[in-house]
């Protein structure tokens, strides 16, 4: 077997080692059954799923029928913006609420793309507000600061 795809076999390693991680993780927490979930059954789960799909991408990257690829440089730009966009939305979320901040990580991150384009951006934005509302706050009842706090809510 030849390593034919190196950027599905290197994601499929990243994959498998951070599943194996989280399911590791998961195990100094109860487990609990699957009629009662205990706080790790979750994360558990997730990352043995994680780590399986990893190894399927690995794998398949070493069959005869693979597109040939070959790794790019890394781009610590693209890292940054994507990394400081979660670090400042975790920043201002209090400050901000969760409709302005999520609007804004969306926005923000979007910059790392080759591709961006402002009114997919925009898009993006308020369709994830729009989930984020419907999932997060009308569905699980959490409890989020909806807009900023200078507003007087």
């Amino acid at each position: 077997m030849q390593l034919r795809n190196k950027q599905d076999f290197w994601s499929g390693v990243m994959f498998v080692v951070l599943g194996a991680a989280f399911a590791l993780g998961a195990t100094n927490y109860s487990m609990g059954t699957a009629a009662r979930m205990g706080p790790g059954y979750f994360p558990f789960w997730l990352g043995v799923c994680l780590a399986v799909l990893g190894a399927v991408v690995a794998i398949s990257a070493l069959k005869e029928k693979a597109e040939e690829t070959e790794v790019e440089r890394f781009d610590f730009r693209i890292l940054g913006i994507i990394v400081g966009s979660v670090i400042f939305a975790g920043v201002v979320l209090n400050a901000l609420g969760v409709y302005i901040t999520v609007f804004l990580l969306v926005a923000i991150s979007s910059l790392a793309s080759h591709e961006f384009n402002w009114k997919v951006a925009v898009a993006t934005g308020l369709f994830l507000v729009l989930f984020v509302w419907l999932a997060f706050i009308k569905g699980l009842g959490l409890v989020f600061p909806l807009w900023p706090s200078f507003l007087g809510n």
